[in-house]
């Protein structure tokens, strides 16, 4: 979109009440660019997460994505046009078939609406109005979407910085997301630093004077996080194309005074920014209500990351059996099982971290993970495995040094025996190395 006359340098003190401006007639182009652009976004945030993270609390109802009649639609698109069966369930991903149909729909839904529009309102000269209006509601949307991933970095959560089990787990076995996540999460100061240019950018959307800044920040670190998912195979692919999308949208009013700035090299005046409300009052209050809305998001996303980092993330409280133990010996029915490589029921590591899971490894260096229960006053440790609820399994174990433990019990009907030395986490490179200013040569392993 090209410049609207809402956005060019204003020459007069006080401006001209918003009624009283003849609005200035855009282009066939702009005018059914504009309508596309209205529904498609307006549709995509209010039936993705972007709808439900511009609310501080989290209602189920505001999934509309999965309500009817777009989940209706939605089943309809892929049973009838596209020969899939998109299928409905949480899975942490984005990019599932049934947000892949949901896509197709919504591109439909926004064709079909443009073309109605612009022949019901061929005659209208532009929607300078309902521009101004929409952009405040888009950068509410990206603002609180930037925040939210913003301080989900801020407070190191979305890539966990130590986790136990990884540094166990051999480099080929790793993911391309697995690569990146955890490389992210090993240096928790780069994470931050990306965290910091979400927040930033998501608070400076939130202020008119400041929107266009918030733009191009969040346009800079939205391209980014787009080229890591499209290149690692992050299952966000779509969602962050969208974030890149709504980024230039609401740059492109601007475009033409970057293009003379940045590129020309021209002079360029400066422009009144967006007013919201008919008198100089209620413009006051629009933009007080914008000022405060901006602090309580800053808040609330402040006091959630700070609950996140010790509810689940590295301030979040440790299991009693804290760090990685090597299984020194284990017998199973009282025969040592001496440790081969080709013994898939002998352990070579058991793993705690969190206080409700234990992880073991095996010598073919496969894990086995365990819902876990320490009662630390009997020394005893009750075992679940996955959602079966009937299977259960209770260990003994003594802690005679911080060093030394043993496991003693029966699993699968099967006596277990287990005596294990804590590892020392400094022995691996990826926790020890550190930062070093001086570095005579570089150290790449």
């Amino acid at each position: 979109m090209t410049v609207i006359a809402e956005y060019e340098p204003q020459t007069i003190s006080s401006p001209t009440p918003e009624h009283l401006v003849t609005p200035e007639r855009w282009s066939l182009a702009m005018r059914v660019a504009f309508r596309f652009c209205f529904v498609y976004f307006g549709l995509y945030v209010v039936t993705t997460q972007m709808f439900r993270g511009m609310f501080p609390f989290k209602v189920p109802f505001f999934d509309f994505g999965k309500w009817p009649p777009m989940r209706n639609l939605v089943m309809w698109t892929g049973h009838n046009l596209l020969n899939v069966k998109p299928i409905l369930a949480p899975s942490g991903s984005g990019d599932t078939t049934y947000d892949w149909t949901q896509l197709v729909t919504m591109l439909g839904l926004a064709l079909a609406a443009t073309l109605i529009w612009s022949v019901v309102a061929r005659e209208t000269p532009s929607h300078e109005r309902l521009h101004k209006w929409f952009r405040l509601f888009l950068r509410i949307a990206l603002g609180t979407t930037m925040l939210t991933y913003g301080f989900a970095k801020l407070f190191p959560l979305q890539m966990p910085t130590i986790f136990l089990s990884r540094l166990l787990e051999p480099y080929g076995n790793f993911s391309p997301m697995g690569v990146i996540w955890y490389s992210i999460g090993a240096a928790p100061g780069y994470e931050r630093f990306i965290g910091f240019a979400e927040v930033l950018a998501g608070t400076l959307l939130f202020l008119p004077w400041t929107a266009l800044l918030g733009a191009l920040v969040s346009l800079s670190v939205t391209i980014g996080v787009f080229i890591v998912n499209m290149t690692y195979d992050v299952p966000v692919k779509q969602f962050a194309f969208h974030l890149v999308l709504m980024s230039i949208f609401l740059i492109a009013p601007y475009s033409r005074r970057l293009l003379g700035f940045i590129v020309l090299n021209r002079p360029v005046a400066s422009y009144q920014p967006p007013r919201y409300g008919r008198s100089e009052k209620s413009r006051r209050y629009w933009s007080v209500a914008q000022v405060v809305f901006a602090i309580c998001a800053l808040g609330w996303g402040t006091y959630g990351g700070e609950k996140g980092w010790k509810t689940f993330g590295g301030g979040a409280p440790k299991s009693a059996l804290f760090g990685i133990w090597d299984v020194d010996s284990m017998s199973i029915d009282g025969v040592t099982r001496p440790p081969l490589l080709t013994d898939t029921a002998r352990f070579s590591h058991a793993v705690f971290q969190a206080p409700t899971g234990m992880t073991l490894q095996k010598m073919d260096q496969s894990f086995v993970r365990y819902g876990v229960t320490i009662d630390t006053l009997k020394h005893t440790m009750l075992l679940k495995k996955g959602t079966d609820t009937t299977w259960k399994a209770t260990l003994a174990y003594q802690r005679p040094t911080p060093a030394k433990l043993t496991l003693d019990g029966e699993v699968d009907g099967k006596r277990i025996q287990m005596a294990m030395t804590l590892h020392d986490l400094n022995k691996f490179l990826l926790i020890s190395r550190g930062f070093n200013w001086v570095q005579e040569q570089p150290f790449n392993r």
